[in-house]
């Protein structure tokens, strides 16, 4: 638990150190060599971070603290202990008598892995339009001018 909460906050410290750096910076300002070289290690690791680290302490803490195996079934519902042993569904999900779906716990925690990446790819990619799309100036209609060059506020 411990491993998977803490690869969290250093990814989301990480995200705010890039949010931060990326409102300080005017958009085309020249780079050095050195601050590209430390702007893609960082970039590197928070990429690491999130797509390596923070699935992988998911991965090992519903594997080991969790024991959401194969041969468990249903949804866990935590601390609210509904249904059978406190997961939802235990005995299957049942369509009229015509057979039902097993969900194993192991599947729940690898479809939350996949939520994990999911989110991860949608950050990112909405990250990369926000950094590209900063210091643009949103389109202001242009006002009419009179012939003193002053802008007309009302139809004459």
């Amino acid at each position: 638990m411990f491993s998977f909460a803490a690869s969290l906050v250093i990814t989301a410290v990480m995200v705010g150190i890039a949010i931060l750096v990326a409102r300080r910076r005017p958009p085309g300002t020249p780079l050095t060599w050195g601050e590209a070289f430390v702007a893609a290690t960082f970039i590197f690791a928070l990429l690491l971070m999130v797509y390596g680290i923070v699935p992988d302490r998911w991965l090992r803490w519903a594997d080991s603290e969790l024991k959401w195996r194969s041969d468990a079934y249903g949804i866990p519902t935590g601390p609210l202990h509904l249904g059978t042993k406190g997961r939802l569904w235990a005995h299957g999900i049942t369509f009229f008598g015509r057979g039902r779906i097993m969900l194993s716990l192991q599947a729940v925690r690898d479809i939350i892995a996949t939520l994990i990446y999911g989110v991860a790819i949608v950050g990112q990619v909405i990250g990369w339009l926000w950094w590209q799309n900063r210091g643009k100036k949103k389109d202001v209609p242009e006002l009419e001018t009179s012939a003193y060059g002053r802008p007309l506020l009302r139809k004459v």
